[in-house]
C-alpha cells in the first residue's frame, strides 16, 4: 500500500499539489496562508506566500501598502523615518519636525552637519561672518548685536581696544574711566601689582592700589598722622588746611569725639565747648 502524504493543517493529500514545509511539516498552500501568513498592518489582509513582505518593528506589510502615511509615497526602496505610530518619508519628516535654517530657510534635515545657537538653526555651511561672509562652521564666533563674526574680523573690526596695549579684548576684561583694559594689563601705576578685583583710586589718569595712592598723594590725618585715603571708614573731616579720620577729630584735651558738635581752635589745638570754657 502507498505511504500517504497529507497536509498536516486539512489532512489532504499533497500528492500532486504544490505545499510549504513549516518545520518539516508538509502544508497545502491554503492552510499555510491560514495558519502562518501575517496580516499587513496597513490593510489588515493576509499576506500570502507568494506575495513580496516587508516588515518593521515587528509590522508586516505588503510591498504596495508600505507607504508614507502622508503623502501616499512608496517607502519599499526609500529611507523613512517614524512618527509615533506612523511611518513617513525624508521629505514629509522634515516638513513635520526638522527646524528650518534661518539663512536659507530650508530644512536642516536630520543627521545632516547644523549649528544651534539662541534658538536658532543653521546649516553648517550656512553659519557665515557677518563681516567677511566666509563659513564659520564649527569654529570659534563671537554674537554681536544679532549678528555673528569670525574671531579674525571681531578682533579686526568691532573688538575694543585694551588702553594699555591697544589689542583687541575678545573677552572679561576691565572698565574705568571710559576705557578698558585686559586684566593683567590694569595694574598699579606705582608697584605694579594687578588692580582687578581689589580697591583702587587714581591720580590723574594713572590708577594706583591703596598703599601705593596713600604714600605717594595721600594726606596725614591731623590726629594721628597716618594718611586719608577714603576708602572704608575713610570719612574725614577738614579745618583750615588740616584734616582728620573721623574717628581722630576729638577733643585734644578730654578726647570727646567733636564730629557734628561745636569745637573752637586753639594755637594747633581743637577743643570741646566745655574745655574751652575752662580756659
Amino acid at each position: 500500500m502507498e505511504d500517504r502524504f497529507d497536509c498536516c493543517g486539512c489532512s489532504e493529500s499533497l500528492f500532486g499539489r504544490k505545499y510549504i514545509d513549516v518545520d518539516q511539516r508538509p502544508h497545502c498552500v491554503p492552510c499555510y496562508d491560514r495558519l502562518f501568513a501575517h496580516t499587513c498592518h496597513e490593510c489588515s489582509q493576509t499576506i500570502a506566500h507568494n506575495t513580496k513582505e516587508l516588515y518593521y518593528e515587528d509590522r508586516h506589510f505588503h510591498e504596495h501598502c508600505f507607504r508614507c502615511s502622508h503623502c501616499g509615497r512608496s517607502l519599499a526602496q526609500e529611507s523613512f523615518s517614524s512618527l509615533g505610530q506612523n511611518l513617513v518619508c525624508s521629505d514629509c519628516f522634515c516638513n513635520e519636525v526638522a527646524s528650518k535654517c534661518v539663512a536659507c530657510d530650508k530644512n536642516v534635515k536630520p543627521g545632516s552637519r547644523m549649528l544651534e545657537y539662541g534658538g536658532s538653526t543653521w546649516h553648517e555651511d550656512c553659519f557665515c561672518c557677518h563681516a567677511c561672509g566666509k563659513s564659520i562652521g564649527a569654529e570659534a564666533f563671537i554674537p554681536d548685536n544679532n549678528n555673528y563674526y569670525c574671531v579674525s574680523c571681531y578682533e579686526t573690526r568691532l573688538a575694543p581696544q585694551c588702553a594699555l596695549c591697544n589689542k583687541a579684548l575678545t573677552k572679561g576684561g576691565v572698565t574705568y574711566k571710559d576705557k578698558v583694559w585686559h586684566r593683567e594689563c590694569f595694574f598699579c601705576s606705582g608697584c605694579r601689582l594687578p588692580l582687578s578685583g581689589q580697591t583702587f583710586t587714581s591720580q590723574g589718569d594713572k590708577p594706583y592700589c591703596v598703599k601705593c595712592f596713600s604714600s605717594l598723594y595721600a594726606k596725614k590725618c591731623a590726629g594721628c598722622n597716618t594718611p586719608i585715603t577714603g576708602f572704608g571708614d575713610g570719612k574725614y573731616v577738614s579745618f583750615q588746611e588740616r584734616e582728620w579720620h573721623q574717628p581722630c577729630f576729638k577733643c585734644s584735651r578730654c578726647s570727646v569725639s567733636l564730629v557734628g558738635s561745636g569745637f573752637f581752635p586753639d594755637r594747633d589745638l581743637i577743643l570741646c565747648t566745655d574745655c574751652n570754657s575752662e580756659d
